[in-house]
């Protein structure tokens, strides 16, 4: 039915391939909580959160910087403590900087737990950054080399990071990423620090670090795509990279992290669904994570958040509910629920929703009228809408209720 009903522009000319198998690397109890609004969860929510992200099919979790603090490394220590008692598929990673301090407390806690820690350590690649610390190529390859070597040695895998990829010269990537392979980093994650990149410098970005892996003969290295939002391309971005042939692309719960934040999680998922790219992976939990999140870190869900938020599949207009009621009608509930919506709600377990407000027609209220088992006879049908049009905003319940109420009085 939905090739007969919907005729798909987006696959029209298509200069990709569709969206092949990627892995997602949850950073929200990581560089989320770098966010300046957000406050660190209690361990408990950090649990929950984790059982969520296996409920979603996520693989790998960020799980903090436990070389920090005492709290980040009990915390560490608990969820991945956690992840093996539970015997969770979610892979643990960890980050730290490129000295033998952060790595130490990760091969601390892997040995506690016999649970295996990717290490993800990071340092500035970018000319800007290098000129305000006064750091040097040959030092960003000795203090690379330095901790890779660290983590290598102790048996545990180490991703390599170099923080302002999209805006560091190619040659100074080429010597990082030769260096780091030759010290045994299993991945490269190339990132967009400071929210710069467009789709093309994303584009133009992997397929340079591809081309180097074939040149060294190290196409054995996985690549990570890890990105901000400051320009609101986050999730363009991720998906340009998810058609690039990235490995492993990392979000957020909500898109939380420093300044603007990281991409949303649930948006790549959404998206990636949508696109029949996860036909097998349950995201019915996909919401719950969002909530959880929100709650856990103190920061609201914008109203108008695309699938979360409390308008995403809710109407006023006459016009739309109008068409949602005759679908609704026809008894389709496929129909219903994509006439006025290019996200289908019953897919993550939500319901299109039809309000009283002042741009809204008979229908509305009919159907709002039914829905609260109450008879919609013309006259109150009338007298509901008038208090709409006037009212200058949707209605509450309540105000619908006494609107009845004085119409059944008057009458």
């Amino acid at each position: 039915m939905d090739d007969a009903l919907i005729f798909d522009w987006n696959e029209v000319g298509r200069r990709h391939p569709p969206f092949g198998h990627v892995e997602f690397f949850d950073e929200t109890l990581r560089d989320g909580l770098q966010g300046p609004s957000v406050k660190d969860p209690s361990i408990e929510e950090k649990l929950e959160l984790l059982h969520l992200m296996e409920s979603l099919g996520i693989h790998v979790a960020n799980t903090g910087l436990p070389g920090s603090s005492k709290r980040a490394y009990d915390d560490v220590l608990r969820m991945v403590q956690e992840m093996e008692s539970a015997k969770m598929k979610i892979g643990a990673a960890c980050a730290g900087r490129t000295v033998a301090a952060d790595i130490l407390p990760m091969v601390d806690i892997a040995q506690k737990t016999g649970r295996s820690i990717e290490v993800y350590t990071f340092i500035g690649s970018s000319p800007i950054r290098l000129y305000a610390e006064s750091w040097d190529v040959p030092a960003l390859l000795k203090h690379s080399a330095d901790a890779i070597d660290v983590g290598v040695k102790n048996g545990l895998p180490v991703a390599y990071v170099t923080e302002d990829t999209t805006r560091s010269r190619p040659d100074v990537l080429a010597s990082l990423f030769k260096n780091a392979i030759d010290h045994g980093a299993q991945r490269l994650v190339l990132c967009d620090t400071v929210g710069h990149a467009t789709p093309d410098g994303t584009r133009n970005l992997i397929r340079f670090t591809q081309n180097l892996l074939q040149a060294y003969g190290a196409t054995h290295v996985k690549l990570d795509y890890h990105n901000h939002n400051d320009r609101g391309l986050g999730l363009v971005n991720a998906l340009t990279a998810i058609e690039e042939g990235i490995d492993r692309v990392h979000a957020s719960a909500g898109g939380i992290g420093e300044r603007v934040g990281n991409t949303a999680m649930e948006l790549i998922l959404l998206n990636l669904k949508l696109h029949h790219a996860l036909e097998d992976q349950d995201l019915t939990n996909l919401i719950r994570y969002c909530e959880v999140a929100s709650k856990a870190v103190g920061m609201a869900i914008p109203v108008n958040y695309p699938l979360v938020g409390g308008d995403a599949f809710r109407t006023s207009t006459g016009v739309h509910a109008a068409a949602i009621v005759k679908a609704q009608r026809k008894g389709d509930a496929w129909l219903a629920d994509r006439i006025y919506s290019g996200v289908p709600a019953g897919m993550f377990g939500r319901g299109q929703t039809i309000e009283i407000g002042p741009m809204s027609g008979a229908s509305n209220v009919q159907h709002w009228l039914r829905g609260h088992a109450i008879e919609p006879d013309a006259p109150l049908v009338q007298a509901v809408l008038q208090r709409a049009k006037t009212a200058g905003k949707v209605l509450e319940v309540d105000e619908v209720l006494a609107t009845v109420a004085a119409h059944r009085a008057q009458a």
